[in-house]
């Protein structure tokens, strides 16, 4: 798995004009699952996003974890983290996780984060065309890929 983590003011998930999911000060998580994930991935991906010391403490320093601040986060699956560039112009997909895999293992990482955060966490639709809004804070954006574990 391999997410995109940034540490937000606000943001917010439309879908066909609709917001689906809103939060203020958080995290938007924008996750990718690949063929070779497994529920291991996504519990031990929860569990370093929900403690990434990331957010301000009284002296200005990165100190605080999204459950220390008590703040909300989204998370969008986005197969498009796993592009490969490596030949040509146009990125390739073929790691990316099919449906069937990929999304118990996008429902599984939700209900962990949740688990961790203690509270529901917003989410976008998988596969469909969402559109993501965003105030990102700092700006403090984290890439983690389970693989590397870094």
């Amino acid at each position: 798995m391999r997410a995109v983590i940034q540490r937000v003011s606000k943001a917010s998930v439309s879908v066909e004009r609709k917001i689906i999911a809103n939060i203020q000060h958080g995290l938007l998580i924008l996750i990718g699952i690949e063929n070779k994930d497994t529920s291991e991935d996504s519990i031990w991906l929860s569990s370093k996003i929900s403690k990434l010391r990331i957010f301000s403490d009284e002296n200005g320093v990165m100190n605080k974890s999204v459950v220390d601040m008590n703040g909300e986060a989204i998370v969008v699956s986005q197969f498009t983290l796993h592009a490969s560039t490596k030949k040509g112009n146009r990125p390739s997909y073929i790691q990316a996780a099919k449906p069937e895999i990929a999304i118990p293992l996008y429902e599984s990482f939700i209900n962990q984060l949740e688990k961790n955060l203690g509270k529901k966490v917003g989410t976008g639709i998988f596969g469909a065309d969402m559109k993501i809004s965003l105030l990102n804070d700092g700006p403090v954006t984290i890439i983690i890929d389970t693989k590397s574990k870094e």
